[in-house]
């Protein structure tokens, strides 16, 4: 008889140790004194300890001391003093994660490798803990983080470009666009993302496109052309395109860019001391025709058919531009005197203030002040300017809308009639009877101040269920315009705003009503919990607040708390 062990003696040791070697386990087992029973071979791969500590009958504190020891702890690195942290207050704090029935964690180990770590202790005692790598999985979630923060810088980069850029795939699919391309549109990303030229153009224009797409994808040539693109909103621009190819054979993507030289086409100066023109119109072909008529017939066609004859205003109107750009007078005060004005320009507040009071010493009249936009002084022209109505005027004036908002400002002021002594013709005072006398009643109810297309479209739902009378405007200074032609009963103005913010807009009425007996409700329209909105509102003159989303009861309760109960104040007043 002889002393030996069978062949199979150890062979249920030998299936657990292939079993998890298979599932990229490491497990370690210990009793109820915290003694091994059992620890897998792959234990020594993470942490770099002696064989002996993993052997049954080891103690887990000791265990635990190795470990501390090599510098491989938990949350720690080897380059790091392991000396920072009180050895027997870290065993001690994991022996009591290890005696909690349930317990999980991530631990790093070193710079390039992380382990997660499942521990159980079941009711009898025994303690069984899991070991798994997880390094190639972070090094992966790293990897797409630091991916995803480039993707990010990228296409704030290419939004921030003045120039529309696109890329198309190779099946000639937007995947991707800037800001500056889908304002030419009037549409968001996500309306072009997914699509192709056929979806958005002519047929005709989007074969011609598909014509030169496909010939830089076969090809790598880079094309170039000098187009002329109508935006959404009826604007003529002149760009040089081109497309390039760029990516790995198989993957090519299509890049196009477009430069803008609109400025040069039309004749503006790009530099004061040099202006640079271009005279061949010819060279730029028609490409993409994003303006829809029906979208604008009510405003933009009814204005320039009214505006194809367009009668001399009295020659007795005066005109007034104030502006710090050369290019800005010399284009509208020519044009001013075309429609019969007697027009002259001032360049700063200090020169209109002086104007101003020579002109009432000279008991001359002045029936508008038209204002650049772009200055950067309205707050104080508006505030300090009484002596008659004025008008924000763009950068981007287009003859027809300008003479329909004069024209429509003007429309209620009567000019001056004055007889050869001098002295008004009509001398005549009509004192109204009592009870008779007139309430305002404005021609448009409510002037909505709104950027976004969606919430211009909800807020016109609502008044046009309401059966209120309205007109939308797009940034403040359109707001500010329509005010001056419709003197509403109510303003809702959202607060933030291009060319001009709600803020701003507020206070150019607040001080166009020059603190009179007349002041129109403005209700600021903010995004929900923003205190700040809300104090700025308020110190620019407007009366209430409402949050987005809107909704019908929410404009309701506006109309009825500052149209409805004031009109019913005013006839019981009368």
């Amino acid at each position: 008889m002889t002393d030996v062990a069978s062949s199979g003696a150890d062979i249920h040791g030998v299936t657990l140790e292939a079993t998890l070697d298979a599932l990229g386990l490491a497990i370690l087992v210990c009793d109820k004194n915290d003694e091994f029973v059992f620890a897998s071979r792959p234990i020594l791969q993470l942490f770099a300890i002696a064989p002996e500590f993993i052997a049954p009958g080891t103690r887990l504190r000791d265990f635990l001391g190795a470990v501390f020891d090599v510098g491989l702890r938990g949350g720690t690195s080897p380059e790091k003093s392991r000396r920072r942290v009180n050895r027997d207050d870290w065993i001690a704090e994991r022996i009591s994660h290890h005696w909690r029935e349930r317990y999980e964690t991530v631990q790093r180990l070193g710079q390039q490798r992380w382990v997660s770590v499942r521990m159980r202790r079941l009711p009898t005692g025994m303690g069984v803990v899991s070991f798994t790598d997880i390094s190639e999985q972070k090094k992966r979630e790293e990897q797409l983080q630091i991916d995803m923060d480039r993707v990010g810088v990228t296409e704030n980069i290419l939004d921030d470009l003045p120039n529309p850029i696109f890329v198309k795939d190779r099946g000639l699919t937007y995947v991707g666009v800037n800001k500056a391309f889908c304002t030419i549109h009037g549409i968001l990303p996500e309306a072009i993302l997914g699509r192709s030229a056929w979806d958005l153009v002519d047929p005709e224009l989007a074969e011609k496109f598909e014509i030169s797409d496909r010939h830089v994808l076969e090809t790598g040539e880079m094309f170039s052309l000098a187009e002329q693109i109508v935006r959404n909103d009826g604007e003529d621009i002149w760009v040089l395109t081109r497309k390039f190819r760029i990516g790995e054979a198989g993957k090519h993507m299509l890049v196009t860019c477009m430069s803008d030289v609109t400025d040069l086409v039309a004749g503006r100066e790009i530099d004061i001391n040099e202006p640079l023109r271009i005279k061949d119109f010819d060279a730029f072909e028609p490409a993409q025709n994003c303006y829809d008529p029906f979208r604008s017939i009510d405003v933009q066609h009814l204005r320039e058919a009214v505006s194809i004859i367009e009668p001399a205003l009295p020659v007795t109107r005066r005109a007034l531009v104030m502006s710090h750009a050369e290019v800005f007078e010399q284009s509208l005060v020519p044009q001013l005197r075309k429609w019969g004005f007697d027009a002259c320009a001032v360049t700063s507040l200090d020169e209109l203030m002086a104007f101003g009071e020579i002109a009432s010493a000279s008991s001359v009249a002045i029936d508008i002040l038209l204002v650049d936009a772009a200055s950067t002084e309205i707050r104080a022209i508006l505030s300090a300017w009484n002596a008659s109505p004025f008008l924000l005027v763009g950068r981007d004036w287009r003859t027809a809308e300008l003479h329909a908002d004069i024209t429509a400002l003007l429309a209620n002021v009567e000019a001056p009639q004055v007889e050869a002594h001098g002295l008004p013709a009509d001398w005549d005072i009509i004192v109204s009877e009592p009870g008779e006398q007139a309430i305002h009643v404005a021609e448009v109810d409510v002037i909505v101040a709104e950027d976004n297309e969606i919430n211009q479209f909800v807020f016109a739902q609502i008044l046009e269920g309401l059966g209120i009378s309205y007109r939308i405007a797009a940034n403040g200074e359109e707001a500010v315009r329509l005010w001056q032609q419709h003197r509403p009963n109510l303003v809702l103005m959202d607060v933030a705003m291009p060319v001009m913010n709600g803020f701003d807009a507020a206070l150019a009425i607040r001080a166009a009503e020059g603190g009179g007996s007349t002041r129109t409700p403005i209700i600021a329209v903010t995004t929900p919990a923003i205190d700040l909105d809300v104090e700025r509102s308020r110190a620019a003159g407007m009366d209430d607040h409402i949050t987005k989303p809107i909704s019908p009861d929410m404009i309701e309760a506006v109309y009825r708390k500052y149209v409805a109960s004031q009109s019913k104040q005013e006839q019981l007043t009368a």
